[in-house]
């Protein structure tokens, strides 16, 4: 697998504890820190240690597979940067998928082809994706369960890519809690070419925290180390997370949410402005409508925000509605009772 040779011969930054092999120490002088106590005063652990062994032991591997960043976007980011050659590298996406895999693209200055995902099904073509790489391609990025369409690919597909594909699939699994397809945590010590991102902000209810988390063979789980940001994670993110993996309701919500995104799509199904509600693995549905844009002024008019999907390509005249409380999801379908006639004119 190629990684930039900037990149392998880089040295990263040593913090002031990473000199610090342990003891029985009072006073801290090494970091130029404040050294009145006031909970926040220290730098927080660069490698995050604590944590990672709570996430490792959640998610069944090994700390040293684990990468913890400032959200998903971090990871993605670092990607391109460890892998890619700015203006001479391109990498492969599904399409439609989510937004900022583009944007890092772009950041860093480095091409992406894409491959339509099969119409209306939103199939992922294996063939297709594998015929789109050439000699630089060094990334391959599969959301599943993907974002906006809200289908899961199978593990067997998935796998399929990473055996053929010669440089690194990136498997995005936000929203795969959700899903009742199989993580590709359950085959990534077959996969040393495979990275999983996955993230606390969906089912585990901690989007406002920014952790996202990354799943690789150690060896690339240590270049992430590497060229991250040494305190790329604060302290008290780090300690609020390692508290809520054990006090959050996550089994609880998610069962609900599953059980209400079914009864939501069937509800959304009897009305006469939705064409087609689409299958979801995700804690959403794509909606097809007659008239998206009017439809989504109006939900806003009456106090409700979905995501209007209408202007991305494979996503004409769709909604992205995220499946919210029981309260909520029904404020949502009386909203488009009351108004079905006015909206269709």
């Amino acid at each position: 697998m190629y990684i930039r040779n900037n990149i392998k011969e880089l040295l990263p930054y040593s913090t002031a504890r990473d000199d610090y092999k342990g003891g029985d120490i009072s006073v801290w002088l090494d970091a130029n820190e404040s050294p009145y106590n006031n909970g926040v005063n220290r730098y927080p652990d660069p490698h995050q240690k604590a944590l990672k062994g709570e996430i490792a032991q959640l998610k069944g591997v090994t700390p040293e597979q684990v990468f913890v960043g400032n959200g998903s976007d971090e990871a993605i980011d670092l990607c391109f940067r460890i892998f890619c050659e700015p203006g001479v590298d391109n990498v492969v996406a599904i399409a439609p998928t989510y937004g900022m895999y583009a944007v890092a693209a772009a950041i860093n200055n480095v091409a992406v082809r894409e491959v339509p995902l099969e119409a209306e099904t939103y199939a992922l073509n294996v063939p297709a994706m594998l015929a789109a790489a050439d000699a630089n391609t060094r990334l391959m990025w599969v959301c599943s369960p993907n974002n906006p369409t809200g289908n899961a690919f199978s593990l067997q597909q998935l796998e399929a890519l990473a055996d053929n594909f010669g440089g690194v699939l990136v498997v995005d699994e936000a929203y795969i809690d959700f899903s009742s397809q199989p993580s590709m945590l359950t085959v990534l010590s077959k996969h040393p070419n495979v990275v999983v991102l996955q993230t606390l902000s969906k089912a585990w209810g901690m989007a406002g925290l920014r952790l996202g988390l990354a799943f690789a063979s150690p060896m690339i789980a240590d270049i992430f180390a590497r060229v991250k940001y040494p305190y790329n994670v604060n302290a008290p993110t780090q300690a609020e997370v390692a508290k809520r993996l054990h006090a959050e309701p996550h089994d609880a919500h998610v069962s609900e949410v599953c059980s209400q995104r079914q009864w939501l799509a069937t509800e959304l199904a009897k009305m006469s402005c939705v064409l087609k509600v689409y299958h979801s693995d995700a804690n959403f549905l794509l909606v097809k409508v007659t008239d998206a844009d009017a439809i989504y002024d109006h939900l806003v008019a009456n106090g409700i925000i979905v995501r209007n999907r209408n202007r991305v390509k494979g996503c004409e005249g769709c909604l992205r509605i995220t499946v919210g409380t029981p309260a909520e999801n029904v404020n949502v379908i009386d909203a488009l009772k009351r108004s079905v006639g006015e909206i269709l004119g």
